[in-house]
């Protein structure tokens, strides 16, 4: 092994191989602190060639390699086992904004740029890169793109997927291939890109992409509706599509036990109305003319989802900051969630038509598994994509609780299965769901995805034990 870190400190510099316990630490441990892995070095090369070097050099030595972006992963994807054989391989001094093309609208950049970069080096060029999630200022566009990230705006835009046109991609050989060419048709082949993407590393490393832009909407007007069922909240998605078109961007639902939690944990966050309601839902249109053609479109949805008693109450955002505070009362729910005390996360998916069923069933289930156990339920409703969670009952120790976390996945997951869904909906599977897709995915899935792990990482030294 020494001979390794020798040849690797001569490819990228020692300064960028590190060993140490006090350099590694922040690396080996996933983002919600309950696991910690060991590793034989975290190597940080400065670019694509560098990459290359150190893929080569760990193909060479037979050593695994975990890539890493922003390590905001929820499924212990891009951190390493416990064997300490493994090297971790960070990206983060990919960092470089290679080009922005607003006619073309796109813009390459390297793995290692964060979101929020991204988001403000597209706004400069007065154009709109539309993925936004939660964790835009730590994670990276290569991890975005691992797990095809899906966030806020898939309604309109799509997954991370949706958003890219090409990619530069280090294989497990340490050969670069280079697709960077920003087309929108061609169709020459495979789709090789599409194969890297969500593939969580363990196919190849991706190193660059290029990723598409639009132009910047005229005006985001923003409204929270109180309702008293999931069901409402389809009809109103189904109005609000139906008078919106393309323009509505966001829509996402919360159960009143979400904004309790916010209330308890951020006191200067509350729902703006008079009383509790059972649901919420927050809508956000982006509009192509004005804020006031903006404003009176979703005056008229308001007006007439009160008419036909979909919604209990609605405020829409007089400004800026009153719309910054209803999205904040959304994108804190996880980090109240955390505060409370270690609950049981799902990331699912079923068919939109159905997720008022699946949580009228599902809740029964849970609650005969666990009974007393507090639902927090939220997430893309435009999308289907809910994040289903799970919290100890008032009184009991989250470390009691986390033990019938496997028995209530069990639950869930069969549950989400019977509705046709998916046990992961854009947080990938990791090192934490690896063995219960078995459980969900066909044999003949299964032998396609090995078949394409076996032809392109035949050493399984690409993120291993990961997927697949």
């Amino acid at each position: 092994m020494n001979a390794f870190l020798q040849a690797c400190r001569a490819a990228i510099g020692a300064a960028h191989v590190l060993t140490e316990p006090a350099d590694t630490a922040g690396y080996l441990t996933d983002q919600r602190g309950r696991y910690t892995g060991r590793a034989v070095a975290v190597l940080r090369p400065a670019d694509t060639a560098e990459t290359a070097a150190i893929v080569r050099l760990c193909a060479q030595y037979r050593v695994p390699v975990v890539p890493q972006g922003g390590n905001t992963g929820l499924v212990l994807g891009s951190v390493p086992d416990q064997g300490g054989t493994a090297a971790v391989l960070s990206l983060r001094r990919l960092n470089r904004i290679r080009a922005v093309d607003p006619v073309n609208n796109t813009m390459t950049v390297e793995a290692g740029c964060v979101l929020q970069t991204v988001q403000q080096e597209a706004a400069a060029a007065a154009r709109l890169f539309p993925l936004s999630l939660a964790a835009e200022g730590s994670c990276t566009i290569g991890g975005n793109l691992s797990t095809n990230a899906g966030g806020t705006g898939v309604l309109r835009y799509g997954n991370t997927r949706e958003l890219c046109l090409g990619l530069e991609v280090v294989t497990a050989q340490g050969e670069v291939m280079s697709s960077l060419k920003g087309l929108r048709k061609d169709n020459t082949g495979y789709d090789l890109r599409d194969l890297f993407i969500g593939a969580e590393g363990t196919l190849g490393v991706i190193t660059a992409a290029v990723l598409k832009l639009f132009p910047q909407p005229r005006a985001q007007v923003t409204a929270l509706a109180a309702l008293k069922t999931p069901a409402q909240a389809l009809r109103l998605l189904n109005l609000a599509q139906s008078r919106c078109g393309p323009a509505l961007t966001g829509f996402e639902l919360m159960s009143d036990f979400c904004l309790q939690l916010v209330a308890k944990h951020f006191t200067d966050q509350r729902p703006p109305f008079a009383q509790r309601h059972a649901q919420y839902v927050l809508l956000e249109l982006s509009d192509s003319e004005s804020e006031e053609h903006a404003r009176g479109i979703f005056e008229d949805v308001i007006g007439n989802a009160l008419e036909q008693g979909i919604i209990d109450d609605a405020v829409i955002a007089s400004s800026i900051a009153q719309s910054k505070s209803l999205w904040q009362l959304r994108e804190n729910i996880s980090m109240a969630q955390a505060h409370e005390g270690k609950n049981i996360k799902h990331d699912i998916s079923v068919p939109i038509s159905r997720i008022a069923e699946f949580i009228e069933v599902t809740d029964k289930l849970v609650q005969q598994a666990s009974p007393a156990c507090r639902m927090v339920t939220f997430g893309h409703l435009g999308d289907g994509n809910l994040h289903y969670n799970v919290s100890p009952p008032e009184g009991v120790a989250d470390t009691e609780f986390i033990r019938q976390q496997h028995a209530i996945n069990l639950v869930v997951h069969d549950s989400v299965d019977r509705f046709g869904g998916s046990i992961s909906a854009e947080h990938g599977l990791g090192a934490l769901k690896r063995e219960e897709i078995t459980r969900y995915k066909s044999p003949v899935e299964l032998a396609l995805m090995r078949t394409i792990k076996q032809a392109l990482d035949p050493h399984n030294l690409m993120n291993p034990g990961k997927v697949i």
